[in-house]
């Protein structure tokens, strides 16, 4: 059974740091994208950061210079630093796995939350 286990998630001030981690269990993923969204009450579910299998990284523009995907595939990891957090940074956090199409992924986590106090 495929699993992604998120972690690292809690309450940090603004201005803050948080490192989220991920871990996959079940099969690899090194062939795979592996990516990061997250979604606040009341809105959609965004991408926030997204790691090819070549680690070529892509970022949604409200976290750029802030947030910085990584991927270990010995580990079977992907990690999301997360730096300068702000309140508007608030949301549950979900890993993905394996790339369908450019919206649709093949295996999520559960979520982790991540409050950012002002």
């Amino acid at each position: 059974q495929v699993q992604l286990v998120e972690s690292g998630g809690g309450l940090v001030q603004a201005g803050g740091s948080l490192r989220l981690s991920c871990a996959a269990s079940g099969r690899t993923f090194s062939g795979s994208a592996m990516g990061w969204y997250r979604q606040s009450p009341g809105k959609q579910r965004e991408l926030v950061a997204e790691i090819t299998m070549f680690s070529i990284t892509n970022y949604a523009d409200s976290v750029k210079g802030r947030f910085t995907i990584s991927r270990d595939n010995a580990k079977k990891t992907v990690y999301l630093q997360m730096n300068s957090l702000k309140p508007e940074d608030t949301a549950v956090y979900y890993c993905t796995a394996d790339k369908k199409s450019k919206t649709t992924w093949n295996y999520w986590g559960q979520g982790t939350q991540v409050t950012v106090s002002s």
